[in-house]
């Protein structure tokens, strides 16, 4: 053996032994020591030093894994691993991707017509979707951190829960206003973080989400405080209501009335509201506005330099995710009837952004499946109990290690020049082209 390959044996054993005491100071209060309140009131504790040991010794372990294909592979290594072929041929299935995602969610409802539990989650998952979409365009394409998105998501939601139940509206009446409503509130949000940037930006805004929880929790005579809104109405087909009455849609098309009916139909309208949210973005990221938006997340310094009025890019930045945010609130008051301040706290911020991140900011496909995978594994892993989180967590860490720019990275810029073009010497400085 060389005094190399054992040098590299050394840092090998030094870095797995480091990560897995990093491991057991971790594990060792999460895993390894439980407590609970006992029947008169007193702590009580079990521990389990045996599952404390596994979870070091796979770190251990995995450490090393880890580091041995780091060497394998090589600094080009996805070169070295992946022939060209197999690359041509997953660059081809990409491409069909969305087009298949697509199918197959319009398709859910035939495949899983009698499983209630696969349409409610379908149900979540594209509203998270629409969610992630949404906040995709201020932190994606704008580049501002915003913490505070849920604020947008509970205008949204209260704002059609109280028309509709004060005044009695309809759901498609209510549903612009919640979504002009939160663009109103976004707006407002961006005047106070037009001269704050970073880590600055994400405390007010993170400040501003939680105001918001803060007065409707307090605000008791118009939002009904920690009590909530219930009896929000159902959404209707275009005024046709989805119950078993004889003006219900079932009676006048002739058919069996089924409860599945309006969850097949709520689910058809948030995938219309998700499809809709994709469809403007993309459209917008095309115009002057979005490459504004991509110039301003790559250095607003030199966008100004450009000459873009910066205060409008991101005001319009901040009203645009808004208002997907409203829209996305005034379904989510319609699908469960009755909403309160729970429902919108900083960890539906943190999971909407996790999803932009790990997805991939600025990327559509990326973003729908990150909600997907976080959204379902959170349903996959529920039987897991205590360990649901942890796998959860590490399943995180490992995606941001070797995919740090998410599932799908996407910055590269709307516009670009395709072919190069020769510059005439005499507008070059140093004289030549």
């Amino acid at each position: 053996m060389t005094a190399r390959s054992a040098t590299g044996i050394l840092s090998l054993l030094k870095t797995a032994v480091i990560n897995a005491l990093v491991a057991l100071v971790l594990f060792s209060l999460m895993v390894g020591i439980r407590t609970e309140a006992g029947s008169s009131g007193q702590l009580t504790y079990w521990t389990r030093f045996g599952e404390l040991a596994s979870l070091v010794a796979i770190v251990f372990g995995g450490s090393i894994l880890i580091e041995l294909v780091r060497q394998w592979i090589g600094p080009n290594g996805g070169e070295k691993l992946v022939p060209p072929a197999v690359q041509s041929g997953v660059s081809f299935i990409g491409r069909f991707l969305a087009p298949a995602l697509l199918i197959f969610t319009l398709l859910v409802p035939v495949f899983f017509y009698d499983q209630r539990y696969i349409l409610d989650l379908a149900i979540l998952v594209l509203t998270y979707v629409m969610l992630g979409w949404g906040l995709n365009v201020v932190v994606g394409l704008a580049g501002l951190l915003d913490l505070g998105y849920v604020a947008f998501y509970a205008v949204g939601a209260y704002s059609y829960g109280l028309l509709a139940t004060n005044f009695g509206w309809s759901f498609w009446i209510c549903l612009p206003l919640a979504g002009i409503l939160a663009a109103f509130w976004g707006v407002l949000l961006g005047f106070p973080v037009l001269r704050l940037r970073g880590d600055y930006l994400a405390i007010v805004t993170l400040a501003f989400g939680e105001i918001i929880r803060l007065v409707i929790i307090n605000w008791q005579q118009l939002t009904g405080g920690p009590n909530g809104v219930s009896g929000i109405p159902r959404p209707t087909f275009f005024g046709i209501p989805l119950d078993n009455s004889d003006e219900g849609l079932a009676a006048r098309l002739g058919i069996e009335y089924s409860a599945t009916h309006r969850i097949i139909f709520l689910f058809y309208l948030i995938l219309a509201l998700a499809l809709l949210t994709n469809w403007v973005t993309i459209r917008l990221r095309r115009l002057p506005i979005g490459r504004a938006w991509e110039a301003l997340r790559e250095d607003e310094v030199a966008c100004r330099a450009l000459g873009i009025n910066t205060t409008t890019t991101k005001l319009t930045a901040f009203a645009t995710g808004a208002m997907f945010g409203g829209f996305a609130g005034a379904f989510f008051a319609t699908r469960q009837g009755f909403i309160s301040p729970e429902s919108f706290t900083f960890q539906e911020s943190a999971l909407v952004l996790a999803i932009v991140v790990l997805g991939g900011m600025g990327s559509q496909l990326g973003v729908a499946l990150a909600a997907l995978a976080m959204i379902g594994g959170f349903e996959l892993f529920r039987g897991l109990e205590t360990y649901r989180m942890l796998v959860f967590g590490m399943a995180m860490v490992l995606i941001m290690i070797w995919r740090p720019r998410g599932l799908i990275g996407h910055r590269s810029p709307t516009v670009y020049l395709t072919k190069a073009e020769a510059i005439s010497s005499d507008l070059v400085k140093e004289g030549h082209g």
